[in-house]
């Protein structure tokens, strides 16, 4: 019986042990933080590592809240659960003019202050 037990207990807390709590992101990258925007795309970073993904395609709108899983060179990965998601970071967070600029997933975006 305690055997029973046990295993129900483990399989109730088995999708909280899977869901790993957000990276904040590390303070090489703090230029990835804020509100970027293009063309039908939107991404919100916080310090804290949390994201929120907007994208308008033909026939597929996507509003997603999603944690940072972590840098890999220019690139990041987000996820929920056990779901993760790289974006292809193409040109990083750099300056034109007065502006910052950085190309994700093809999608040239614009920091907006």
């Amino acid at each position: 019986m305690h055997f029973l037990r046990a295993a129900v207990l483990a399989a109730c807390l088995l999708p909280f042990a899977a869901h790993a709590a957000p990276v904040p992101v590390p303070a090489d990258k703090m230029a990835y933080v804020g509100d970027w925007q293009g063309k039908d795309m939107r991404i919100q970073m916080a310090k804290d590592g949390k994201v929120k993904y907007m994208r308008n395609r033909p026939g597929k709108q996507m509003d997603l809240s999603v944690d940072l899983q972590g840098f890999n060179g220019d690139n990041f990965d987000v996820g929920v659960m056990l779901v993760r998601s790289t974006f292809v970071v193409s040109k990083p967070p750099h300056r034109v003019g007065d502006t910052w600029k950085m190309t994700v997933d093809g999608v040239e975006l614009t920091k907006v202050e």
